[in-house]
């Protein structure tokens, strides 16, 4: 792969990301632009990997969103397990003729409801961490992409993700996060290609 494709391969994949992330606010569709942006993104960063004969850019980048699926499939998981696991503790579900009872039983359910908080709060805080591994890889990915490429645009989106990452607690994280996928985009179409060197020709002697 020539570095002018991945080159447009990681911004489209990049501000397909963008959108989509605007799009997780009522449709349907975010999550899909989602995944296509970023197949295209780590299809760039390998071509790009191969270019610049670093495979720290792609490996990072590729160990980065493994540990960010991890982190969101064992936050769902340990979400259910605690709903779960409240209600089985908290309710006696073998008997349904005191389902009425026990779930008018203000006390009953606040136990519930503070068991299954404290699972999710421990839950989300699970999450939190694996997203701060996550783009701590990135943020590697894209500095040494910054540095073979010469575009100091990717470092900067790099290091606003991960700003963004830790301040994931409060809004402003996933807005500087979504600013950093922005930059990033413009740090693709940013990249310019190698200079090709023409070809070494042997100079032929005069005829004798």
């Amino acid at each position: 792969m020539n570095i002018e494709t991945s080159k447009y391969l990681g911004g489209v994949g990049a501000l397909l990301i963008v959108i989509g992330f605007l799009g997780i606010f009522g449709t349907g569709w975010a999550g899909l632009l989602d995944l296509v942006g970023l197949i295209l993104v780590l299809t760039a960063m390998k071509g790009l990997a191969d270019t610049y004969k670093e495979q720290g850019i792609f490996n990072n980048a590729l160990y980065g969103i493994i540990a960010a699926i991890i982190g969101v499939v064992a936050f769902v998981a340990a979400v259910v397990a605690t709903v779960l696991t409240a209600i089985a503790t908290g309710f006696n579900l073998s008997d349904p003729s005191t389902w009425a009872q026990q779930f008018t039983d203000f006390s009953a359910l606040w136990g519930v409801f503070g068991t299954a908080i404290t699972g999710i709060f421990i839950s989300l805080i699970v999450l939190f961490v694996f997203f701060i591994i996550a783009f701590m890889l990135i943020r590697k990915s894209l500095n040494l992409l910054a540095s073979k490429s010469g575009v100091g645009m990717f470092a900067t989106a790099g290091l606003l993700m991960l700003i963004g990452a830790v301040l994931t607690i409060i809004i402003i994280g996933l807005i500087l996060i979504w600013i950093g996928f922005i930059l990033l985009t413009v740090a693709f179409f940013s990249i310019k290609a190698q200079a090709t060197m023409p070809a070494s020709t042997t100079p032929q002697q005069p005829p004798t």
